[in-house]
């Protein structure tokens, strides 16, 4: 069961699914499907929080 991040650990689990996941050949609307689905917003989620990228300067 996919539950939100909560530790350091936890995100470099789910980055580590998410690359199984992207490695094989995923049918739309499957369970894989929604599985990588939900771990890709849990982790953009997570990387927005703990790792923003700032926007960049104007000249």
């Amino acid at each position: 069961m996919v539950k939100p991040i909560k530790t350091e650990k936890q995100y470099e689990e789910y980055i580590e699914r998410i690359y199984v996941l992207l490695q094989k050949n995923i049918k739309a609307d499957s369970k894989e499907s929604n599985e990588l689905e939900m771990l890709s917003i849990l982790v953009k989620k997570y990387e927005e929080k703990y790792y923003p990228i700032e926007k960049p300067k104007s000249l």
